[in-house]
């Protein structure tokens, strides 16, 4: 019994807690958000005030996983100006950073993403330039915020 006590113990404390990913809709406007893997997740609406929460993962054939967002439904697939959050889970750390492609849907507006690494900050909803990779502890939440 003794035994069983002990390996269960040490089980349950090699499970390490895991963060979350959390984007944050500050705009006056509504945007569009999938969570994006090996696989692409359901079209997210997330309204003004609204905010959109999943824990942190590792996707088995990518490795990482894009928040991509877009100011039009559907525009995932349109070719719309999309907006990406991205992170990679590896082990206890995160890696996330933030990009965009086909144009910059925040324009203007500021965006922010931070965790225990750091903050990544795009004062006018554009890439102020170089690589702005971040690490942090995967217990961690890593927040995306638009209209920050």
């Amino acid at each position: 019994m003794r035994s069983s006590t002990l390996t269960l113990l040490a089980l349950g404390s090699s499970v390490a807690a895991v963060g979350n990913a959390v984007v944050k809709n500050n705009c006056p406007t509504t945007f569009y958000l999938w969570s994006v893997g090996g696989s692409v997740g359901p079209q997210q609406t997330i309204a003004p005030g609204q905010n959109y929460t999943e824990a942190l993962r590792r996707d088995p054939t990518t490795g990482g996983i894009a928040l991509k967002m877009t100011k039009t439904p559907d525009g995932l697939y349109t070719g719309a100006p999309t907006q990406i959050f991205s992170y990679s889970l590896d082990g206890s750390l995160v890696w996330y950073d933030m990009s965009a492609v086909f144009g910059a849907p925040f324009n203007g507006q500021r965006l922010t993403v931070s965790g225990g690494g750091g903050t990544i900050d795009w004062p006018q909803g554009t890439n102020p330039g170089g690589s702005q990779v971040k690490l942090s502890s995967s217990d961690s939440n890593v927040v995306f915020t638009a209209c920050a």
